[in-house]
Parts: C-alpha cells; sequence; structure tokens
C-alpha cells in the first residue's frame, strides 16, 4: 500500500487502468495504448529510423506488455515498464533484423504475398494454381478466427484497408483496431504453427 501511496497521480491512474484491464476491460487497454503510443511510437522511431517498423514495434510492446500484465508490480511506474518492454523488444527487433523475422513479421509476409497479384505478361498457369491454393488454405485458416479477428484480418490483408479505415467501418477507437489486429495476427500464427503452414 505504501508503494502505491508514493506514485505520482498519473502513475495511480495507469494503475487502475491496469487493473480493469486485467479484467478484460477494453476501454482500460485502448486508455492505456492512447496515453503512451505516440512517446512509445517516437522513441522507437528514433531507435530503428523507419516509420513502418516503428508502428509494428509500438504495437508489438503494447501486446507483449498486455499479455504479460500479471507481471507488472506497482513497485514501479507502468510508464516505465512499459518502456522497458518497448527498448528490450526493439533492441531484439535490431538484433534479430538480419538473422531472422519474427514470428508476426512472418504471418505479415504470407498474408502480403498471398493478396499480391503476380504483375507480368504472361503469368505462369503453375504459379497462378498455387497461388491460389494459398490463398484458398489461408482463407480457411481465418475462417477458424473468431470473427471479430476474422473481420479484423480480412479488411487489413484482403481488403487492404488501413488502420482508420478499419476503425471507423467497425465503429471501433484506432488504438482498439491496433490492440485486436495484433492478437488476431498472434492467434492465426499460432494456428498456422498448430497446422505446420508455417
Amino acid at each position: 500500500m505504501e508503494i502505491i501511496q508514493k506514485l505520482s497521480e498519473k502513475a495511480r491512474n495507469d494503475l487502475y487502468l491496469v487493473d480493469q484491464a486485467k479484467h478484460g476491460s477494453e476501454k482500460a487497454f485502448a486508455a492505456l495504448m492512447n496515453r503512451y503510443r505516440d512517446s512509445i511510437y517516437y522513441m522507437l522511431l528514433k531507435m530503428v529510423n523507419n516509420p513502418a517498423d516503428a508502428e509494428d514495434l509500438t504495437i508489438e510492446a503494447f501486446g507483449k506488455a498486455f499479455s504479460n500484465l500479471d507481471l507488472y508490480t506497482p513497485k514501479f511506474a507502468f510508464s516505465t515498464w512499459l518502456f522497458k518492454i518497448a527498448t528490450n523488444n526493439c533492441v531484439d527487433f535490431i538484433r534479430k533484423k538480419q538473422v531472422s523475422p519474427t514470428p508476426l513479421d512472418h504471418i505479415q509476409d504470407i498474408m502480403e504475398n498471398a493478396t499480391l497479384n503476380i504483375q507480368s505478361d504472361l503469368p505462369d498457369p503453375e504459379e497462378s494454381m498455387i497461388n491460389h491454393q494459398k490463398i484458398v488454405a489461408l482463407k480457411n485458416i481465418v475462417n477458424q478466427l473468431n470473427p471479430r479477428y476474422k473481420s479484423l484480418i480480412e479488411l487489413r490483408y484482403f481488403k487492404e484497408y488501413s488502420y482508420v479505415e478499419i476503425a471507423s467501418e467497425l465503429n471501433l477507437p484506432l488504438g482498439t483496431v491496433k490492440i485486436q489486429l495484433f492478437r488476431a495476427k498472434t492467434l492465426l500464427y499460432n494456428i498456422l504453427v498448430k497446422t505446420g503452414n508455417r
């Protein structure tokens, strides 16, 4: 109790939101993400110097923090813990970038390649057939997701909507879309691993 009293008012408010998030409150998740998203993003942008990577790493940092909320203790501010996760994750990303892609990068590649139209004068019929089979297989796997996550994946990768367009289409806050899309990609990756479709 003494530790909590030593925290600033903002940190105590974060602690309340963390507690709500632990109990599954999407509003609490979104509030925490909205509060820290920009500062995490700009810190990561300085580290990787690539807006797309910084955006992905920001979502990953929140995903890791939110999936490990039970490990957070109020000995220090939630923001300190969150920035540490984001920094460590970014350092790992920089180290691994030359070695191998992360599982979520792998999902991103699969999704983007499956929706890519091959541009050539005379498409190879065999390549077209293989691509078609990949898309069908991928759609079957996507169909195994919870309807909410399924629609997010379809909008993002099959219809190529931006995060803002998805938020508008589903009438959800932008932060919630990013959190749920991160979860959807993680679930999709787990299904791909289980079915041996990596």
